[in-house]
């Protein structure tokens, strides 16, 4: 007899989606189905990739989900970024623009028939599990949801599973620097920021030195008097625009004084906090014992799985990894344990996993705030969801694609995007092709 498992989904960016087409459009067990619905609280898909000029508050009186600015190029090439069963277009080159990869998302919607899936204009108020002994996991979830023109009218809907696919570009993390709120100077974090007009002749840090704040540093570069890149890392050693220099953290801010941890202080007339951002999942019951702590998740099998309750994932909290493969390999582990077909280990078990995690990142003297934080484990990560839930891990030329990026992009932030990967015709090997060598 076949058995309907229905899965409410958290949100219809690029997680939410690929959630809908590995559960509702793909291949099942024989004698599992999935049933799928998205709430999404805005009117389109995408997530934080559909671009908006709007800051602050949109249309809705909802907090701006998107974190887009107007110049964005991924720093990842589509050759190892896609979905793997879904391609980039040839045509486009390596690094796409945001637009570009909406549209993308917008056309796998289409392609896989994922629009009647979801509901838009639905904000998921609260998640709260009740035990059902004639479930598989022994517990069904209330879905309560409400429409955005009218918070108040409160709906609940009974579902077997949840996916958690909200994303973590929407909630700006504001670092603690004695002063800053007295700053009289432009002051932003980059999820507001969208282009660098408003830094004209101006002296800006930018504080924080990963993907953001490179990319916002070197475009507020070409319209800034002076930019001073601030943060706490070992110092770049890549090539940055003839006006951009790199300081240590800021210690504190006086007015339009800015002091950084050298004890250096200079007069500056804006700062961009490219601060990164908090997880938010207060829809969550709180017995769902799901926490974070100074940025960490916590009761969460590899980055993902619910250890009390297996019938809820969380999916792409992990950072720095390949987002659109990633989500379409914890989906597909997480399908393989609704339907059966899958190993899901013993709750001590997935503890002592994430435990052992935990630990590793303490013997190499990382904060806790790093726990998700993979890069180049992410490979490893990606096998182990692939074993445990017995099906195909992602092809090795993915993984090599990745490595050659971060090596261009380390060696010069200004250009590496001048670089094409251009693919064999069984996309086995590729060869790097800087297009404005061979533009004519």
């Amino acid at each position: 007899m076949e058995r309907v498992v229905t899965v409410a989904v958290v949100g219809a960016g690029a997680a939410g989606l690929c959630a809908l087409r590995l559960l509702n459009h793909s291949s099942s067990n024989g004698s599992t189905t999935f049933k799928a619905t998205a709430f999404e609280q805005s009117k389109q898909v995408g997530g934080t990739w559909f671009y908006t000029e709007c800051v602050g508050m949109d249309e809705d009186g909802l907090p701006v989900h998107s974190s887009m600015y107007k110049g964005l190029r991924t720093n990842l090439p589509k050759e190892c970024m896609a979905y793997p069963d879904h391609p980039f277009p040839s045509h486009l080159p390596s690094f796409v623009k945001h637009e570009d990869v909406q549209q993308y998302l917008e056309d796998y919607t289409t392609h896989f028939d994922l629009w009647k899936d979801i509901k838009f204009k639905q904000i998921v108020k609260h998640i709260k599990p009740v035990s059902d002994q004639d479930n598989q996991f022994g517990v069904k979830w209330e879905v309560t949801t409400a429409d955005v023109s009218n918070k108040d009218d409160k709906h609940t809907q009974s579902f077997d599973a949840v996916l958690v696919c909200n994303g973590h570009y929407a909630k700006p993390l504001m670092p603690t620097v004695p002063g800053l709120e007295m700053f009289e100077g432009h002051l932003i974090h980059s999820h507001n920021y969208r282009e660098p007009h408003a830094y004209v002749d101006k002296t800006v840090v930018v504080l924080g030195a990963r993907s953001s704040g490179l990319d916002i540093a070197c475009e507020v570069a070409g319209v800034a008097t002076q930019v001073y890149l601030s943060h706490n890392r070992p110092r770049l050693s890549t090539f940055l625009p003839s006006n951009v220099e790199q300081k240590p953290g800021i210690k504190c801010c006086h007015k339009r004084v800015v002091e950084f941890h050298d004890g250096s202080a200079l007069e500056v007339d804006a700062i961009i906090l490219c601060t990164g951002y908090r997880y938010d999942f207060g829809f969550l019951d709180q017995s769902i014992g799901i926490k974070v702590e100074d940025e960490r998740v916590t009761h969460l099998f590899k980055h993902f799985l619910s250890v009390d309750f297996p019938s809820l994932g969380v999916v792409g909290i992990v950072k720095t990894v390949l987002p659109l493969p990633l989500f379409h390999q914890q989906i597909q582990y997480f399908r393989s344990i609704l339907d059966g077909t899958g190993t899901l280990l013993s709750k001590k078990e997935m503890l002592s996993d994430e435990e052992e995690a935990f630990n590793l990142l303490i013997s190499e003297n990382k904060p806790a705030r790093y726990a998700h934080d993979l890069n180049v484990k992410q490979f490893d990560y990606l096998k182990d969801l692939a074993d445990l839930g017995h099906f195909e891990n992602i092809p090795p030329i993915i993984e090599k694609i990745y490595m050659a990026a971060s090596v261009i992009r380390l060696a010069n932030v200004t250009t590496y995007r001048n670089n094409d990967f251009v693919m064999t015709e069984d996309n086995t090997h590729f060869k790097l092709v800087d297009r404005t060598r061979n533009s004519s």
